[in-house]
């Protein structure tokens, strides 16, 4: 795989396995960390009140949480 993602993290264990399994599959990603990079206010602001993290980006398109980014793999054969 050779995608650029980004990661909206809150440095969570969530976050810590989907920056470990983007690694595994060989994309470069960006880590963005919460009260680092941005603050509770523009995540809200960027991905809603209900957005969970981690949030990921794939190409700059967003993906979603956790399960909308592991469902996206799976479905375009990136896993």
């Amino acid at each position: 795989m050779t995608n650029t993602a980004v990661i909206y993290s809150n440095g969570s264990q969530e976050c810590e396995r989907m920056g470990m399994l983007l690694k595994a599959l060989g994309d470069e990603f960006h880590e963005y960390k919460l009260g680092e990079h941005f603050d509770q206010k523009a995540f809200t602001k960027e991905f809603g009140e209900e957005a969970t993290y981690p949030q990921v980006s794939i190409d700059n398109v967003h993906i979603g949480d956790m399960k909308e980014t592991l469902h996206f793999l799976s479905e375009n054969n990136m896993l």
